[in-house]
């Protein structure tokens, strides 16, 4: 349980695909104008990534070297296209706003990643787990940016105004640049929380090492 709770949390945080790894940047990009766009995005790369990973950790040992990418993008592409045909079925709003990039899943390199990495190298378990754990990881870093340039691009957040009706629309979040803009942004801060994270357990472990020493001292004078 606790291997479990691991991956889900590197994949989540410690080793986020998006803000962390920076894996995924075409559709981090494209589909974050809004929270609903950015979520459906998310969501449909998390279930090609968890039944890819599954197919993939089962067939690992039956799957020559020499065309495991090749099987990969043909085993990805059968999710993906039954991921679109039930967006087109139940989801057809959302299918229309994201057009293109749904089929584009099949190249994300994310899902590309951990095949290689980790799927065709472990058992079902914990790929499933690994598929799963990366796909919210993407999911939260989409959704944040997506929080980020609809609010202050419309002044709403899934559709519901959030800000005064005189709020002065900031249109350029909602353009190609508005999205290098926040995605820089976020990592920036994501970075820097990382760093005072590391800085604090660093210090924590050298004055863990330093206290023994110290009433070592204390115990021997002649030292």
């Amino acid at each position: 349980m606790n291997k479990f709770l691991k991956q889900m949390k590197e994949g989540i945080l410690d080793q986020n695909p998006t803000l962390v790894q920076l894996l995924g940047m075409c559709p981090t990009l494209a589909t974050t104008t809004s929270v609903e766009n950015a979520f459906g995005m998310g969501m449909a790369a998390t279930v090609v990534l968890i039944f890819s990973n599954i197919f993939i950790s089962l067939l690992r040992k039956f799957i020559p070297k020499q065309v495991r990418i090749a099987a990969y993008i043909v085993i990805i592409s059968g999710f993906v296209t039954a991921v679109e045909l039930l967006m087109q079925a139940y989801f057809y709003s959302l299918y229309q706003s994201l057009g293109l990039f749904i089929p584009l899943i099949v190249v994300n390199c994310i899902i590309l990643a951990r095949a290689e990495a980790f799927a065709s190298k472990n058992p079902v378990l914990p790929s499933a787990v690994d598929g799963l754990a990366m796909g919210l990881g993407f999911t939260f870093a989409l959704v944040i940016l997506g929080s980020v340039r609809e609010i202050l691009g419309n002044g709403t957040w899934l559709g519901l105004r959030v800000l005064p009706e005189s709020y002065p629309n900031m249109v350029i979040f909602l353009l190609p640049a508005g999205a290098f803009l926040t995605l820089g942004c976020v990592i920036a801060a994501v970075q820097k929380i990382r760093n005072t994270v590391e800085d604090r357990a660093r210090l924590k472990e050298a004055m863990a090492k330093k206290a023994p020493a110290e009433t070592k001292a204390k115990e021997d004078p002649a030292q």
